[in-house]
């Protein structure tokens, strides 16, 4: 007894196998947004009252073995192609205004341009006159492209290059990463997969995604963000879609590998000081605090973890991964009314804010937790799904036990190896102190209590300059504002 239109977010089920809604009182056209059910398998929508075409699309599914379009009304041509081309995976009858097809079908033919159609059709003499006028139209519209693109060959384009990307094709990429080999694999994640390749003599890293993942790079720029070089959305060698990004390629991988070394034979330590910490901590924080403050319309990451913070050269830290970014529609980050809703995890187990687990909607708040949970594990060296956190026990309580004692306990053996006890020493306690205190402030569990992530900046900077002089913050705040 369901009646109305096929919702459009049914699309977003982009995993979904199959989908029965015969029998009800559906009406409208099928939207285009079930393009998107490219593994589908099996489709009845019989006996509706569905009309309009039978949508192209449908004959790109690859994995479809069952349509059952029986018992609406439908009308025009029906493809011939895909699951169209085999008359025992379809069924059509009761959708009198359908034709051509397979001969298997036995519909009538389609006579689009028969003048004998009493209107049913446009006439021939119409169609001619139609074709002859956009024939004119599309004539002067490329005569001024041609112009427009010599005069802006001729005239210094003013644009900031690094705001523009090139779309490369397909076949760029496959040669590129030596047809998304294996061996060219270095990443894996929820919402992509990432290969290492060679474009144009330049080292580049490409992310295919699995969802239309660049919409919330396109427009932003910040050095503390993963630079994109190109985008592609084309289609592959079997016609399907294919949507990747082209990055800059970060020599020196992610926090991850730098905070939980595998290490292998032969393999140079990867270990990093206190200073670099902290000038990777106020990296990630400038990051968040341009998404959250300084873009035209605000944006929540949502996966902010160590796995997803690039590490270049330079050692310089850039935000990436944003697969399911948000953007908030309001200044005000905190208003529920603002926060968006989607379906599902909001990020990663142990970084994601305890009341995304409860529904809530993503804000500012949420990346401002999951940053506070990286910068306790930077410093104390422990993941916050490690087997020591169970009982109620979790990385933020460990944190407020290492301030009720003593803290250098708690920190990252790796950070005090080199030092000695005296003047330095205490400095240094005293500066993990007020990291961990931050790392608290931004991983409490109520939102409305955590500190702007604009505060946390300040704060770390500070930290700095009290920890190694003025010339270290000085170096840290002129990076930022080029």
């Amino acid at each position: 007894m369901l009646s109305g239109e096929i919702p459009s977010t049914i699309g977003s089920c982009v995993s979904l196998e199959y989908l029965n809604m015969d029998s009800n009182f559906f009406q409208g056209s099928i939207p285009s947004s079930l393009s998107n059910l490219k593994v589908i398998q099996g489709l009845d929508l019989s006996r509706n009252n569905f009309k309009g075409k039978i949508p192209d699309y449908f004959k790109s599914f690859q994995l479809l073995q069952y349509l059952n379009l029986s018992y609406n009304n439908f009308d025009g041509m029906v493809p011939i192609e895909g699951v169209f081309g085999n008359a025992s995976a379809i069924s059509i009858m009761g959708n009198s205004k359908l034709c051509g097809g397979i001969p298997e079908l036995q519909l009538p033919r389609c006579n689009f341009m028969d003048p004998k159609k009493n209107g049913s059709t446009l006439s021939f003499k119409m169609v001619i006159t139609i074709a002859s006028g956009l024939l004119v139209v599309t004539l002067v519209f490329s005569a001024l492209y041609v112009c427009w693109c010599i005069k802006r060959r001729e005239k210094p384009s003013t644009e900031d290059s690094g705001s523009l990307f090139l779309t490369v094709f397909y076949q760029s990429l496959y040669r590129a990463t030596t047809g998304f080999s294996e061996s060219n694999l270095i990443g894996v994640g929820s919402f992509g997969v990432v290969y290492e390749g060679i474009f144009d003599g330049k080292q580049i890293a490409v992310k295919v995604l699995f969802i239309t993942g660049c919409e919330a790079l396109r427009n932003i720029r910040h050095r503390n963000l993963v630079k994109i070089l190109s985008a592609c959305s084309s289609v592959d060698f079997q016609n399907n879609d294919f949507k990747a990004l082209v990055y800059e390629f970060m020599v020196n991988g992610s926090l991850d590998d730098w905070l939980h070394p595998i290490g292998g034979h032969g393999e140079v330590p990867k270990d990093l000081s206190l200073v670099q910490r902290l000038h990777i901590a106020i990296d990630v924080a400038c990051a968040l605090d341009y998404l959250h403050n300084d873009c035209q319309t605000p944006i929540v990451h949502c996966d902010l973890k160590p796995s997803n913070v690039l590490l270049d050269d330079n050692m310089t830290a850039r935000g990436g991964d944003f697969g399911i970014s948000r953007f908030l529609r309001d200044a005000n980050h905190y208003d529920s009314r603002n926060q968006t809703n989607s379906v599902g995890l909001r990020g990663s187990i142990g970084y994601m804010a305890p009341e995304y687990g409860m529904g809530s909607g993503v804000s500012t708040s949420g990346d401002v937790y999951s940053y506070g949970i990286l910068l306790l594990e930077m410093f104390t060296g422990k993941r916050p799904t490690d087997e020591m956190f169970n009982d109620g026990l979790n990385l933020h309580n460990y944190a407020k036990i290492a301030l009720q004692e003593r803290v250098v306990n708690f920190a990252d053996s790796v950070l005090l190896q080199q030092q000695e006890e005296g003047e330095n020493f205490h400095k240094i306690q005293e500066g993990l102190v007020s990291i961990f205190r931050i790392g608290i402030a931004c991983s409490t569990e109520s939102p409305a209590e955590r500190l702007d992530i604009s505060d946390v900046v300040t704060k770390l900077r500070v930290n700095m300059d009290n920890l190694f002089g003025t010339r270290q913050g000085r170096r840290i705040t002129t990076a930022v504002q080029s």
